[in-house]
């Protein structure tokens, strides 16, 4: 190997002085006037771009030879290393053009290979306006084409059409994939540097109880984190919770009347729903409580301990019933309210003013923002802050302390126009840009009930959340014991946890595999439906997979062993398309990295799943006797696939904050 290394750093070392040379030369000749030399420039020109392509190339195998011994153990996104191939064969064709279009995508139909590379077109249309020449797409492809560069992983490629390239994959290299991903698990692809992300979720206030509303930033924002946790990014999970604010000051007058020896015992608030409504009744009619809630604002606000004491009763009590909620779900989150950021508000309006940003209007302090339409209130006018001081000195915190690379704010659509006037203060004021550090709303449409209206109680309240999950488990136990599953195929233990699984599966599921930016339909009897779609589904598939290699008593143990010693073939039609499926995995987590819509994993998800049972409907996996029933051939590479299929849908499952059962 070392000779290798050594031979690949000597043809290096020419290339790059040849490189140095023919620049030099290039550099002349501009500067030179004179008939004959404009072909000659472009002549130079183009055979150095070929040989910086080829010192490209050798670059990748030098460190190829380096990394021998050392294979890396993540996945391949097949797709992103069609572009690097596909990104130097134009590169090599089309030297003159900067930054040419590159389009990669998967084939819709077997006809058309395994993947298609379309640029040809755009490149006509660029090379027609940009050097008014008119070649025809097909003519584009083809050059493409030819310069392919030599790979592991191109069979074939055919020119289609006006101008797509086919791309086939070679099988054995499908195969390889698999294997590798059967021995080192399901591992994340290479992504680049590891970066920091915050991720702001759930969020409810304090002292009311979390409803419907909260559970689609709860559910996606959970999901989000799995993902880019899954990925190899460091994740700040923050629950920004309504902790603060003018509210506490009459729910902290009321708890001194109904619990006076608040100080000494702790109070039995037993449903702090109804306490709120209580203290809001009694400071909409009542005009002495209502001075007395004031003052409790100011003395909370000014830490007098007595009343930091009562907020922090009342905020425990909240904390229990949130928590409630959470351990239902699997969700993990760092409590970090509006109260953190108190100290640093001071600062961020004086920051704004020193700019000269801030106006003054009818007492309050106001921040005008270009392209947005409603200013910014950053201090009211008897001197207390807002929401929008406390999201932007949430911001600045997160930017500055946190270093975060990565921003993303999971709140629904109806706080769009207020975060991306936040964020355009943020950008105005110079605290980040928008090239380098990444900022994002999340938004997301609104749960309807099967009415197509707001999702609400027959007597019109909101749906509590907690009371929405214990219908969820009710349904679903009904659903098994409708199956008849209780009585012989699962224990008390398995049918509870199919239970749970279905029940909190399925209301997860049915969120996700929409999209978020849209309203959603929430309907019982649609997301425990075993069929289409649906996590009910996804989850009876799932044990069916796993129960293959068990009925066949093939152990784990075997499984692994046989990934290291048996080829994977691909010859049937279904195994091949399988096979490219579950490969597919890496391109979707990177779309989603993208654009941040997890419905894209349930759709692969739910397309993995139907595509297995294609490839089991026609591929023996055991065959048995007919007549004895006993097991006569153990195809092992296709256990294999069922294997791989199984290991793909468990980290979709993961990520998605679903949990799989063995048996259901």
């Amino acid at each position: 190997m070392e000779v290798k290394v050594a031979q690949c750093t000597e043809r290096l070392r020419r290339q790059e002085k040849e490189i140095k040379f023919l620049t030099a030369e290039i550099d002349h000749l501009k500067n030179t006037e004179g008939l004959g030399v404009s072909p000659i420039l472009e002549g130079l020109r183009e055979e150095n771009a070929k040989l910086k392509y080829r010192l490209n190339i050798l670059q990748k195998s030098l460190q190829e030879e380096r990394n021998k011994g050392k294979p890396s153990k993540g996945m391949i996104n097949i797709n992103s290393h069609l572009q690097d191939i596909f990104g130097m064969a134009i590169k090599t064709a089309y030297p003159e053009l900067e930054n040419p279009p590159l389009l990669v995508t998967p084939s819709q139909q077997p006809k058309f290979g395994d993947y298609q590379c379309n640029s040809a077109m755009s490149i006509t249309q660029i090379l027609l306006k940009t050097k008014e020449q008119k070649v025809s797409p097909r003519d584009i492809a083809d050059k493409i084409a030819r310069n392919i560069p030599d790979n592991e992983c191109i069979e074939k490629v055919e020119i289609a059409g006006p101008g797509f390239i086919n791309v086939h994959l070679k099988k054995n290299f499908v195969s390889r994939q698999l294997s590798n991903m059967l021995i080192n698990g399901v591992q994340p692809p290479a992504i680049g540097e590891r970066k920091k992300v915050v991720i702001d979720f759930s969020s409810p206030n304090i002292a009311k109880e979390m409803h419907v509303g909260h559970l689609r930033s709860t559910i996606i924002g959970e999901s989000m984190c799995r993902l880019f946790e899954f990925v190899g990014y460091d994740v700040l999970r923050l629950n920004h919770l309504g902790d603060w604010g003018t509210q506490f000051g009459m729910l902290i007058a009321h708890l001194q009347d109904k619990f006076p020896d608040y100080l000494i015992v702790s109070p039995p608030i037993g449903d702090l729903q109804a306490f709120y409504k209580e203290s809001k009744r009694r400071f909409d009619t009542e005009e002495e409580f209502k001075k007395r809630a004031y003052q409790c604002v100011v003395l909370l606000q000014s830490k007098n301990p007595d009343f930091l004491k009562a907020w922090k009763l009342i905020c425990d009590v909240s904390r229990k019933e949130f928590q409630k909620i959470y351990d239902c779900l699997d969700i993990t989150l760092i409590e970090r309210g509006e109260s953190y950021y108190q100290d640093m508000m001071a600062d961020i309006v004086k920051e704004f003013e020193e700019q000269g940003f801030v106006q003054v209007d009818d007492g309050r302090k106001i921040v005008f923002v270009p392209g947005c339409s409603i200013p910014l209130t950053v201090v009211k006018s008897d001197g207390g802050f807002t929401y929008d001081t406390s999201d932007l000195a949430a911001l600045k915190q997160r930017l500055f302390e946190e270093k975060a690379d990565i921003i993303i704010y999971v709140v629904d659509s109806g706080q769009a126009v207020h975060l991306q006037t936040i964020f355009a203060a943020s950008q105005m004021i110079g605290w980040y840009d928008p090239k380098v550090t990444r900022v994002v709303h999340a938004a997301f449409g609104v749960v309807l009930g099967e009415d197509k209206k707001k999702f609400k109680t027959r007597s019109g309240d909101t749906v509590r959340l907690i009371e929405l999950l214990e219908e969820g488990l009710k349904r679903s136990m009904d659903k098994l014991k409708e199956k008849e599953r209780d009585k012989v195929v699962l224990s008390p233990e398995e049918l509870k946890a199919a239970q749970t699984s279905v029940a909190f599966g399925c209301i997860k599921y049915a969120d996700l595999s929409h999209n978020r930016i849209n309203d959603y339909i929430f309907s019982f009897d649609k997301m425990l439906d075993d069929r289409g779609n649906t996590a009910a589904y996804l989850l009876y598939a799932f044990t069916r997979i796993r129960s293959i290699a068990r009925l066949a008593s093939i152990d784990e143990g075997t499984l692994q062993k046989s990934a290291r010693t048996t080829q994977i073939i691909l010859d049937h039609e279904k195994e091949w398309k399988l096979g490219k499926c579950i490969l597919r995995f890496p391109e979707i987590l990177q779309k989603i990295l993208d654009d941040l819509l997890l419905h894209t994993l349930c759709d692969y998800l739910y397309e993995l799943a139907t595509t297995f049972t294609e490839f089991y409907d026609n591929c023996y996996c055991v065959e048995k006797d007919r007549q004895t029933g006993k097991i006569v051939t153990v195809n092992m590479w296709r256990m294999l696939l069922c294997e791989a299929t199984a290991a793909v849908m468990a980290k979709c499952f993961d990520i998605l904050g679903i949990k799989p059962v063995q048996k259901m």
